[in-house]
């Protein structure tokens, strides 16, 4: 996607994907300006008038009872950038910020907000320079959206703050814009609201995670199917017809992968009419598809609400079409920080399991005749138990995370705003997990493919042959033990990569 066209009826997640973590240019269509222009002259008859208005002639938040003149309006615009550029902490990912900036492009061009199109255009101009906000991580309380994280953003179009250097270094905002061409804008009534008062930074994390999830999940039935094949499991589990009983569609085509990624193995072949075969596996084996199911089916969830506040008006006060002005609360984050933290348990259970069947891979007692920790010279070599040990303490650490941010509100600003939503946190901490899932995924192929190779001459299914090739290079056959940490990282790669699942169907057809 090389162009992105903000209309006046929103955009799309793959636009989101395709500013933040691509080079799309993004365009104002003709019909947004028009639309905003039409909203703005609403505010501006308002000041004409002399009416009071939140947020166009009060202050804001506990203080918005006090009447601000005319003539001090557009400094309070000012003002309420400056006072709320208020976090501290590591920046922001450069994906997350750029994110986040056009999402609140999107909702300034719905035309309920209320601000000229040149305030869109200053946004768009920072995307479109490849200039990215120091944005702390720190700030946020997803109360009347992502307050600080936004004026961070909005500070930098004022000729203010703090840019990512190229290096993840710091610089002074106005210094870049100046090298880029671009000049600081002066805000007028209500347009400084309306660049803080949205829940774009936590959608456009909650955007991110979904697109990564959906990878993730599928990836955990590839590495969920080679350890059963290593460890000479059963297949019949995950026949169609044991799922159609129990209709959860996550589910069935979880199962229906791990059906498809265990045929055509002569590992499977040499055990399937063993009478002395376990008559059930263990439930890390058999129950996979009734996790990451269960995964799929939140996920699914997850990208109802998202897609629901794609195309929603986020801001306070919004200014209607018939000319009134209303608060909302519509700038509450707790849809999104539910489904951040539902989604985090589901990922976090996805890493639980596999980890257990990693386990049951290097135990000499369970493994059905594999060597002890994966090494054919167990004793003098250690083989994968360190490994182990490190998915077991990322499993931890994600039952930490997994605890949901969205029930732990604390109020502000005077006990007006008394309930916020953490859907900051919530989107944030979900991505650490999702990050945590990718590396239990990496250790569970890396013990997969060892197992296979251990199971020689026997020939893998095409998943398994192709697992053992993306990562034979780094892997090397089994033997003596080596240096850990860059094969475990090359398994990282190959899992949060596209070419392993690409390689798998282009031999089984796609993966549900």
């Amino acid at each position: 996607m090389t162009n992105v066209t903000i209309q006046p009826t929103g955009i799309s997640t793959d636009d989101v994907l395709a500013v933040a973590r691509g080079t799309a240019t993004v365009v104002l269509d003709p019909a947004t300006r028009e639309a905003m222009a039409t909203s703005r002259a609403i505010v501006d008859g308002i000041e004409a008038a002399g009416r009071p208005v939140y947020g166009v002639s009060t202050g804001f938040g506990a203080l918005a009872n006090t009447f601000v003149a005319p003539e001090r309006r557009a400094e309070l615009q000012h003002a309420l950038i400056r006072s709320h550029a208020a976090g501290v902490g590591a920046p922001m990912p450069r994906e997350v910020v750029r994110a986040m900036m056009l999402l609140r492009v999107r909702s300034l061009a719905l035309g309920r907000s209320g601000v000229r199109p040149l305030v869109a255009e200053a946004l768009v101009d920072l995307l479109n320079h490849d200039i990215t906000p120091w944005v702390p991580e720190h700030g946020s309380l997803g109360a009347s959206g992502d307050l600080a994280p936004l004026a961070h953003c909005a500070l930098v179009l004022l000729g203010e703050g703090w840019v990512l250097g190229p290096a993840g270094e710091r610089r002074d905002a106005a210094d870049v814009l100046a090298a880029a061409g671009l000049k600081p804008i002066e805000l007028a009534a209500k347009e400084g609201l309306a660049l803080i008062n949205g829940t774009d930074g936590m959608l456009g994390m909650l955007l991110l995670a979904i697109h990564d999830a959906a990878h993730l999940f599928a990836m955990a039935d590839v590495t969920a199917a080679l350890a059963i094949e290593a460890m000479l499991g059963s297949e019949r589990p995950f026949l169609p017809e044991l799922h159609a009983i129990r209709p959860h569609p996550g589910q069935a085509a979880s199962a229906a992968n791990i059906h498809r990624l265990l045929q055509d193995s002569r590992v499977m072949d040499s055990h399937r009419d063993d009478l002395a075969h376990a008559v059930q596996d263990a439930y890390s084996m058999r129950c996979a598809p009734q996790v990451a199911g269960a995964a799929r089916d939140t996920l699914d969830f997850v990208r109802t609400v998202a897609g629901r506040e794609l195309v929603s008006v986020v801001d306070n006060p919004v200014v209607l079409p018939d000319g009134r002005v209303e608060s909302t609360g519509n700038f509450h984050g707790a849809p999104l920080g539910f489904a951040a933290d539902f989604l985090a348990i589901a990922a976090a259970e996805v890493g639980a399991i596999a980890e257990r069947r990693v386990d049951r891979l290097l135990d000499v007692t369970r493994s059905r005749e594999l060597p002890a920790f994966l090494s054919p010279d167990a004793g003098v070599n250690s083989g994968l138990m360190i490994a182990q040990y490190t998915a077991a303490g990322i499993v931890a650490e994600n039952r930490r995370l997994a605890a949901p941010a969205s029930v732990d509100s604390l109020p502000t600003s005077g006990m007006q705003e008394d309930h916020v939503s953490m859907g900051w946190a919530a989107a944030k901490k979900l991505r650490t997990v999702l990050d945590n899932l990718t590396s239990l995924l990496a250790v569970e192929l890396l013990a997969g493919v060892r197992g296979l190779q251990l199971r020689a001459p026997l020939v893998p299914s095409p998943a398994g042959r192709a697992a053992v090739a993306a990562l034979g290079g780094a892997a090397g056959e089994p033997g003596p033990d080596v240096f850990l940490a860059p094969v475990m990282e090359a398994a990282r790669a190959v899992v949060a990569g596209p070419e392993l699942r690409a390689a798998i169907e282009r031999e089984i057809g796609p993966l549900g």
